[in-house]
């Protein structure tokens, strides 16, 4: 019998390669009438409203992006800046070699998968258009549900439409958003993965201090979730399968947890603080960045 009834999976940098904003975003800024630098410093800084939703839909977004830039483009501009940015972001896309397998093989194990995603409007849009999308029993998308990690209703969210309680659930993220500690609060087991593609990866608020359990590949977790495997040991963490894995997974769940008692209301209200810190007008945040050759397509 598998150890866990549900496999939750991070998008970008996880279920794909390490991201970077490809030459594709230049049509954007074009169709915005602004400078592509001036482009890329708003959207790094407005990322976690655009991604929230709090900034309305797509052609909305655009629009008040363009305003933080300075521009006032036609509506025609703002419909070609839409379509270019799903253009940009599919062309940034790139799953790993071994997803579709991993998922496959998480179906044969009779396990539940869902992907669990901060992102902007182009991924809803994209990802029914991608070979994963069969495999996978839910999709989560931070700007559908107005919530982004790591507020714990977005991971329960998840479990709710995969019918699983979060106990009986693996995460699997690269720990983006605070987004380990967020599902371990949710009561989730979540595990890092550390790809070594991920060096070049920019992560908004990542937590640098995860001392959890930590896998290198996707192709390692059909082994966690029969109950098995090796993987890579996190810094004083046990390797998956063995009596430190069981420590650990103990130690993330949400009794053991510093986020332990603290309600989705509470959770909110954390990140609403973090959220607010100063930014373009004092109005977005500016997100603490790591790396600096790879770009999320936020």
């Amino acid at each position: 019998m598998p150890a866990y009834r549900a496999v939750l999976f991070d998008f970008f940098g996880t279920l794909t390669r390490a991201v970077r904003r490809g030459p594709g975003h230049r049509a954007v800024a074009e169709a915005l009438g602004c400078d592509p630098a001036v482009l890329v410093d708003v959207l790094d800084r407005s990322y976690y409203p655009r991604a929230g939703g709090a900034l309305g839909d797509a052609e909305a977004t655009l629009r008040w992006v363009a305003g933080q830039a300075g521009t006032r483009p036609s509506e025609a501009g703002v419909r070609a800046a839409r379509l270019a940015r799903e253009r940009a972001v599919a062309a940034d896309i790139r799953l790993r070699p071994d997803a579709v397998a991993v998922l496959r093989r998480l179906r044969h194990l009779g396990v539940r998968t869902a992907v669990v995603s901060d992102c902007t409007h182009e991924l809803p849009l994209l990802l029914p258009t991608l070979p994963i999308a069969p495999l996978l029993d839910a999709r989560v998308f931070s700007v559908e549900v107005r919530r982004c990690k790591p507020d714990p209703e977005i991971f329960l969210t998840a479990c709710r439409r995969l019918d699983v309680d979060p106990a009986d659930c693996l995460y699997v993220g690269d720990g983006g958003s605070r987004e380990l500690s967020g599902a371990a609060g949710a009561g989730l087991h979540p595990v890092r993965l550390a790809a070594a593609d991920l060096a070049g990866h920019l992560v908004f608020d990542p937590e640098p201090d995860w001392s959890g359990p930590v896998v290198k590949t996707l192709a390692e977790v059909p082994a966690l979730v029969a109950g098995g495997g090796s993987g890579a040991p996190a810094p004083a963490a046990g390797r998956p399968g063995t009596a430190g894995w069981a420590r650990d997974r103990a130690a993330h769940r949400p009794d053991h947890h510093p986020a332990a008692g603290r309600g989705p209301e509470e959770g909110r209200r954390g990140l609403g603080e973090r959220r607010r810190r100063a930014g373009v007008r004092g109005v977005v945040p500016v997100p603490r960045r790591r790396a600096v050759r790879g770009e999320r397509p936020g």
